[in-house]
């Protein structure tokens, strides 16, 4: 009997906590392509809602959930087009909040990728603080991915040692620093400081609204 062979499967493992050196030098290239100038175009979009979360799917910033438990997550997303000049086609921010985290994230799209296709930068924090209180803070970013054509992802995240024994990143704090700046620039260019609370305010307050139209119905 003939048993056909079965293609090897290549598993990519990112070294998320300490990148090498030519992936460190690749992430300080991609920061160094957003412009410091921010001009966008007419286009743009507001979007907010509410989403039930796969537990199945992990979050980048969530500690993931036990099995068999369910959670929610109320969101706001803004995207502004650039220019047909600029190197990026669009900017897309978006910030979700649950009843533990909440997470912040800025997605940049190279206009014409070659090997560089999106840059992604992303930071988290307790719902301890509020929305306002943590986009007032500029919180320092935790994550960022860059997804190439072809190729696996580099990434960059902070790493607390909390499974094991601390990791020293002093070397990636220039990355860190950089990457923070560009979400700083971002959340007054698209007026996030503002719009994230007012759209989570607007939700909350139509839920409370529905509630109490319910409660008024039952018997």
């Amino acid at each position: 009997m003939i048993f056909a062979q079965q293609p090897p499967v290549k598993v990519n493992v990112l070294n998320v906590c300490t990148p090498s050196t030519d992936e460190q030098k690749e992430l300080s290239s991609a920061l160094a392509k957003v412009p410091a100038k921010l001009t966008f175009a007419n286009d743009f979009e507001v979007a907010r809602g509410h989403s039930t979360l796969d537990p199945s799917t992990p979050i980048p910033g969530m500690q993931p959930m036990p099995a068999g438990t369910t959670s929610s997550a109320d969101w706001v997303r803004v995207r502004r087009e650039f220019p047909e000049s600029a190197p990026f086609t669009n900017a897309q921010y978006s910030f979700s909040v649950d009843s533990k985290n909440m997470v912040e994230t800025l997605v940049l799209r190279v206009r014409e990728p070659k090997d560089l296709m999106q840059i992604s930068i992303e930071d988290s924090a307790s719902t301890v603080a509020s929305p306002a209180a943590m986009l007032t803070s500029n919180t320092p970013v935790s994550r960022i991915k860059l997804e190439r054509f072809g190729k696996p992802s580099v990434v960059l995240a902070r790493c607390s040692g909390s499974e094991g024994p601390a990791t020293d990143q002093t070397a990636y704090a220039p990355l860190f620093q950089a990457a923070s700046s560009i979400m700083n620039r971002y959340r007054d260019a698209l007026g996030v400081r503002r719009m994230v609370p007012q759209e989570l305010a607007r939700m909350a307050a139509g839920s409370a609204a529905k509630s109490s139209s319910t409660t008024k119905k039952s018997p």
